[in-house]
């Protein structure tokens, strides 16, 4: 009878270690692919200054245009958390489309060299950022689905996991289209 017992009380501490493990191993998870993802925004910020200083060259009279995309910059590197991470990128990224648009409208602007090596940087970095999203995304997912399962939960509240909130940018485009104002 001892040794039915000692065995449970065995097989429920292992349980209860596999539990926490498991939690752990997700929070880091997790913890790591949101790292990815200020590694690929950090890019990003980087080679924003080199593409208004680019444009600039081009495009004198939009200062307005190169002051916002400053700003937006600003707001984006000084947002703490995922929520106003994702509102600040979603004004960056609508800031960053202004710029493009402006663009096309200077055909020697967009036969430079240096802004065609920008604007592919940016769009790989763009990818890069969307595969960091998705891999933290799914990581949160999977993190919140085991602190809400039982019997995980019990224990995920009693040492103190919490959920995390999803990386979820607006999509600026869907809102209303870029507006460029050549007077």
């Amino acid at each position: 009878m001892f040794l039915w017992i000692l065995a449970i009380i065995v097989i429920l501490v292992l349980a209860i270690i596999s539990i926490y493990n498991r939690l752990v191993t997700l929070n880091v998870r997790t913890d790591e692919s949101w790292s990815d993802i200020n590694v690929q925004l950090k890019r990003r910020y980087d080679l924003i200054p080199n593409l208004i200083e680019t444009v600039k060259g081009y495009a004198k009279h939009e200062k307005s245009v190169f002051e916002d995309v400053t700003k937006a910059r600003a707001e984006a590197l000084s947002a703490t958390g995922v929520g106003d991470k994702a509102k600040a990128e979603a004004g960056l990224a609508g800031a960053l489309k202004t710029v493009f648009a402006i663009a096309e409208a200077y055909p020697e602007l967009k036969a430079n060299e240096n802004f065609g090596q920008l604007q592919s940087e940016l769009t790989d970095t763009e990818d890069k950022i969307q595969a960091a999203r998705r891999f933290y995304n799914s990581n949160v997912r999977d993190l919140n689905i085991a602190i809400q399962v039982f019997p995980t939960n019990i224990f995920a509240n009693m040492l103190g996991f919490k959920k995390r909130e999803l990386f979820e940018l607006e999509q600026a485009e869907a809102k209303e289209p870029v507006k460029v104002d050549f007077s």
